[in-house]
């Protein structure tokens, strides 16, 4: 009895991870926080040693935080440039989860129909120079619309934002004045507007002030409906923001190695012009074990299983040839 007992007490004490649980904390980008938090419940119910916190705070936050070494990993909608990446403590990959759509969100009742947006008027909106909601630019594209003359409100994001580097890698792509006095980052020096914090924040603003126009992911418009319109995307075609728009974004795109890359006004027929992958940013070098297990295990499992669940929160699930890349890489994780 002693003796079985002892050999008991010697087999835990031989397997490190013997009913231990890891815990992994995260921060960063609110434009995939739905899905990631649905994952991470998903995956804790099927491994409940494992848990994974995660805080909804903004890309900006989560760079910071993964900087500063108070996170095990961050995510960003925006992929890290070369001179972020060395300001870190240490080598990271940075992995595409999933796919989605920044919409024009507008709060608008007077009118019934949908309002389609062009570039020009999307970069005037937020240039403070359309500031009507029957401005020229906006009556031509929306013929048979009453629009009414009232002022826009312009809403943007006042923390740091992967949705508003999305938002304005679009703007810089179309308005050559955007990208000169204004750029793309996930902050930016705004010439007009109020500011929301997160997603929730913006979508709030919209919401409660008629007139209002303000830049969201996809979800947050769905979840909270809110009414958003069609954009004129690369080839002249009028497209809403969708499963298969955000698709199409991606399609025939070529992927790095480093994944870095911008699908905002895709050249595709059907494709939604302001599409983004967003990223998880991970540490390839692990001191605790158990950690660095948990987080391959979760990449793998994300791949395998969580990307089925994408499309019922209005994200676009990966393609395939990214995700085969993606495997390759969840090796160097050490």
């Amino acid at each position: 009895m002693l003796r079985g007992l002892t050999l008991l007490i010697c087999a835990a004490l031989l397997s490190p991870f013997a009913g231990a649980e890891t815990n992994l904390n995260g921060a960063g980008a609110t434009f995939p926080n739905p899905i990631y938090s649905k994952w991470f419940s998903d995956y804790h119910k099927q491994h409940p040693d494992i848990e994974i916190n995660y805080q909804s705070i903004g890309s900006g936050g989560g760079i910071q935080q993964l900087k500063a070494g108070t996170v095990d990993f961050g995510a960003s909608d925006m992929p890290l440039k070369p001179e972020q990446l060395q300001q870190l403590r240490g080598p990271i990959i940075q992995f595409p989860t999933v796919l989605g759509s920044v919409v024009p969100a507008y709060n608008l009742p007077e009118v019934q129909q949908e309002i389609k947006f062009t570039p020009e008027a999307l970069a005037g909106i937020y240039l403070g120079k359309v500031t009507k909601w029957n401005d020229k630019l906006l009556a031509e594209a929306n013929p048979g619309v009453e629009l009414p003359a009232k002022d826009i409100i312009v809403c943007h994001r006042s923390d740091g934002s992967g949705t508003t580097f999305v938002w304005t890698d679009y703007l810089s792509k179309v308005s050559p004045e955007w990208k000169e006095s204004v750029g793309s980052n996930t902050s930016v020096k705004w010439p007009v507007g109020l500011g929301g914090k997160g997603n929730e924040g913006v979508s709030g603003l919209v919401r409660q002030q008629p007139g209002a126009i303000g830049y969201v992911e996809l979800i947050y418009a769905l979840q909270n409906k809110i009414t958003f319109g069609s954009v004129k995307n690369a080839s002249g075609k009028f497209v809403k923001a969708s499963l298969a728009s955000t698709t199409a974004a991606a399609s025939g795109v070529t992927m790095p190695d480093d994944f870095v890359v911008s699908i905002t006004n895709s050249p595709g027929k059907d494709a939604y012009p302001v599409a983004s992958f967003t990223y998880l940013l991970i540490p390839t070098k692990w001191q605790d074990a158990q950690k660095r297990q948990a987080i391959t295990e979760f990449l793998t499992w994300m791949l395998d299983h969580g990307q089925s669940a994408a499309s019922s929160l209005d994200y676009a699930p990966i393609p395939k040839s990214v995700s085969e890349k993606e495997r390759a890489r969840i090796k160097e994780i050490q």
